[in-house]
């Protein structure tokens, strides 16, 4: 029987693709798609979703909008990785639907108590909709949640945050605090999942030449910061834990978010080695890689063209390690 799953997105080149990936696996039900400001503005990511959708003929799929901004954060948005529209690269048409006349944590909220919470909420943007939706509605609690975000020890908004988690810190605290069954796919594995030209040559068809055209733009970025050949599909990796959970190892352990240090803002302190008494800090999976990961097949918006903790001085510094193994 498949996985029942909610997708809440900020489309963003990794999560379209992670979309086409949960709606091509048989193995998952896509009951809808909640957007977030992330990537880009919340017009542009719910505009993206519907696009996507409307190009695979999916205008089956519900979609609804939700936060416009972080819970108490000034927006940011990724315009220096994702293009001004947030899915630069391929021609897509405009939208040809609206989203649904809802919020998105109402619409979550309702799909997880019409399944008796045997669903699986997949976030790959910013926390803010799912800290909404377990504020606003306790008793709809899905039985877990696979998000894309953090990382242990790399970041790349900043030198100790991964973007998703840096965007809405308060909303990620809220969330991993929540007392769900949390895993989470971080840079530490994502890093290892690069969409590569040996890659891109085996895709085929206009969603294939679409696939291609969104990697083209996106792996521009990831060749100029990191020198890497290829680009880290992020949000496809959580979507293929739930499709495919021997894809991942997890190890339970305790996450906590800095929601208090400017300079480590969002920075997921994960006590891998067991340091902090049991006490203080809830459990969750954190996902650790494979030695061969391979890719799954199947506003007021400051618009700032690098990240913000990164001076003209700093140049192409990264603080990030990676283990190409893809």
């Amino acid at each position: 029987m498949p996985t029942a799953i909610l997708l809440d997105c900020d489309p963003g080149h990794d999560d379209a693709i992670a979309l086409l990936l949960a709606l091509a696996s048989p193995e998952l039900e896509v009951l809808g798609v909640t957007t977030v400001a992330g990537n880009q503005t919340l017009e542009k990511t719910t505009a993206n979703a519907i696009r996507v959708l409307d190009f695979i003929g999916r205008d089956d799929v519900p979609v609804a909008a939700g936060a416009d901004r972080p819970l108490t954060r000034d927006p940011f948005v990724a315009a220096y990785v994702h293009g001004e529209t947030g899915l630069d690269g391929p021609d897509l048409p405009p939208p040809q639907r609206d989203p649904l006349g809802r919020h998105a944590a109402d619409f979550l909220a309702e799909q997880i108590r019409e399944r008796k919470g045997a669903v699986t909420p997949v976030p790959t943007g910013p926390l803010t909709n799912v800290a909404l939706l377990l504020a606003l509605h306790p008793d709809a609690r899905p039985e877990r949640i696979v998000l894309m975000g953090g990382a242990i020890a790399e970041g790349n908004v900043t030198p100790a945050a991964e973007f998703n988690i840096w965007c809405d810190p308060e909303a990620a605290a809220r969330v991993f605090a929540g007392g769900i069954d949390v895993t989470m796919i971080g840079l530490d594995v994502t890093h290892k999942a690069l969409f590569g030209e040996r890659h891109a040559a085996k895709l085929e068809g206009r969603v294939g030449e679409m696939v291609r055209e969104l990697l083209a733009f996106y792996g521009s970025f990831h060749r100029e910061a990191y020198g890497w050949d290829g680009s880290p599909i992020h949000d496809a990796v959580a979507v293929a834990k739930v499709s495919h959970p021997q894809l991942v190892e997890t190890k339970h352990r305790g996450v906590k978010i800095d929601t208090e240090s400017e300079l480590s803002r969002g920075r997921t302190l994960v006590d891998l080695w067991r340091r902090a008494p049991s006490s203080s800090q809830r459990s969750h999976h954190t996902g650790r890689s494979p030695s061969r990961m391979r890719p799954a097949r199947r506003f007021r918006a400051r618009r700032r063209r690098r990240p913000p903790w990164r001076s003209s001085a700093a140049g192409s510094t990264q603080c990030v390690r990676t283990r190409r193994s893809c």
